[in-house]
């Protein structure tokens, strides 16, 4: 599954980046409300862990935009306030599930599953963009009527791609979709994948899918139907 964590407490963040990413979940991170909000809805998650005192925007405010702007993505407020009426005003502001810090880990993937579980088959099921189709169940690709073979780190960036299809995908969003950490690979690394990835998406085709934004990131272009 794709987690968002927006958490401004560094120590705090990075706890939750290693323990998700340690469960086999694929993280992105924000520090503060605004960058946090961008994220959420410039790309699909399956939840989001959302803190309420945070710079910027509160979650409270996140919360807020996140549904006045139709985003439905499960989200569960992670926080120290424990108070009636803050559980309260999270919950009426739209978020699926409320936990207090300190917390147990297991106890936080549990709730994850729990808010994660109507919508885990919606969004994982078959993408479709122009003459492209891609199955993440049974990890196929088809462009028209050609079955196209990729590795899994090709696989998870077309599939990042195909789900913000017509939208430039920041080189840092990619970067962390397919490694979770960017600071854990080469400046070079996502160039070198998205060519491996063109010679077989583009390569052999006469409409080229991926472009490049230059100075931003990458998008993937479907072809225009009839």
């Amino acid at each position: 599954m794709r987690i968002l964590i927006i958490e401004d407490e560094t120590r705090m963040l990075e706890l939750l980046r290693k323990g998700l990413y340690e469960c086999g979940y694929t993280v992105m991170t924000a520090a503060d409300g605004v960058t946090g909000l961008e994220i959420a809805t410039a790309f699909e998650f399956d939840a989001v862990v959302l803190d309420i005192g945070l710079p910027k925007l509160d979650g409270y405010g996140v919360m807020q935009a996140l549904r006045s702007r139709q985003c439905q993505t499960p989200v569960l407020m992670l926080t120290a306030r424990d108070a009636e009426d803050e559980i309260i005003r999270g919950l009426d502001t739209g978020a699926d599930d409320y936990l207090t810090k300190p917390f147990s880990f297991a106890e936080l993937i549990a709730r994850l599953q729990s808010i994660t579980r109507p919508r885990r088959a919606e969004l994982h099921g078959v993408v479709e963009a122009g003459s492209v189709i891609l199955d993440p169940i049974r990890h196929a690709v088809r462009r028209g009527e050609q079955s196209i073979d990729l590795t899994r780190q090709e696989f998870i960036l077309l599939n990042c791609l195909m789900r913000s299809a017509g939208r430039c995908v920041t080189r840092q969003a990619l970067t962390e979709c397919v490694w979770s950490d960017s600071h854990a690979v080469g400046s070079t690394a996502l160039d070198v994948l998205v060519n491996a990835l063109r010679t077989k998406i583009d390569s052999p085709f006469r409409h080229k899918l991926i472009g490049t934004v230059r100075g931003s990131g990458y998008i993937f272009k479907p072809e225009p139907t009839a």
